[in-house]
């Protein structure tokens, strides 16, 4: 690794970090646990959040508003100035047509790291996707080491996200966690979820503990609450300090039932619905 020299902690208590994606699903979830590392001597100075969408709520004590497309590379190098770490939930979040994906989740996911190179920012928390890997057979047990198996567009791109951390932490010293989350509900909805589900409050934790954790290098880990059922392995959650407190088999009886018809890939294969979306090219 060709290592750059770290942020004290007094550093950070003068930066921000940095929520990306602010006002989607989950960082209207994790905009509240964030804000309260910011401010009043806290890990640090102001939560910045980001977005190409309005957000929900106006700014509150200790946070900054920052709307920035992530396809606008002078934008986001702007956006990473003071910037000690970030949680980078922002780019498109399902499978759709390449042409949005690649400007959202591949370019943005370029101008993001190397602006974040330019700011001396020290690390990123990278929402990746269990969609790396969704064309193994459900039941599969699979681990971050195991060979990828995309399920489509949004999966690739979490993929080129993946090694995009893995070269800025190798060539520039900047720390990495990778997250393959699962399913993110309140509750799950249907079989698949019986395995895949993370629970918000397990969110929290497991990013929580990705921000703190020491020493992490550039990790993969998998983010899935504690399911009976669950496919993906454990690998890292020591290291990082995560606990998952929650459990998707309270709701066994209601869902076991629920989801596509049995002779489908959706329901064959890890990566579920997403199976079932495209292909979006015009046919011959």
């Amino acid at each position: 690794m060709s290592t750059v020299s770290a942020n004290t902690l007094t550093d950070a208590r003068n930066q921000a970090l940095l929520l990306t994606g602010a006002a989607g699903a989950l960082g209207r979830v994790l905009r509240l646990p964030l804000g309260r590392l910011c401010g009043g001597g806290q890990s640090y100075a102001a939560l910045r959040l980001s977005d190409r969408a309005a957000l929900a709520q106006p700014a509150g004590p200790h946070e900054e508003v920052s709307p920035c497309d992530l396809a606008d590379r002078t934008a986001m190098e702007a956006l990473l100035q003071g910037v000690a770490a970030v949680v980078h939930l922002g780019g498109v979040a399902v499978e759709s047509p390449f042409e949005p994906i690649c400007e959202a989740n591949i370019r943005g996911v370029f101008h993001l790291y190397e602006a974040a190179r330019l700011a001396g920012t020290r690390r990123i928390v990278l929402a990746s996707s269990n969609h790396t890997s969704g064309c193994y057979e459900q039941g599969q047990p699979i681990g971050p080491a195991d060979l990828p198996r995309p399920d489509g567009y949004y999966g690739v791109s979490k993929l080129f996200a993946e090694q995009m951390a893995q070269l800025y932490w190798d060539r520039y010293g900047i720390e990495s966690v990778c997250l393959r989350l699962g399913t993110v509900a309140a509750e799950p909805q249907d079989r698949r979820a019986l395995s895949t589900w993370l629970s918000f409050g397990d969110l929290e934790r497991l990013v929580l503990a990705a921000l703190s954790a020491k020493d992490v290098g550039c990790l993969t880990a998998y983010g899935v609450s504690a399911n009976p059922a669950r496919w993906w392995s454990e690998a890292g959650w020591e290291q990082l300090g995560y606990r998952p407190q929650d459990s998707a088999e309270a709701w066994r009886e209601l869902v076991q039932q629920l989801g596509p018809p049995a002779d489908s890939p959706m329901a064959r294969l890890q990566g579920g619905s997403f199976l079932g979306l495209g292909p979006f090219e015009r046919q011959p």
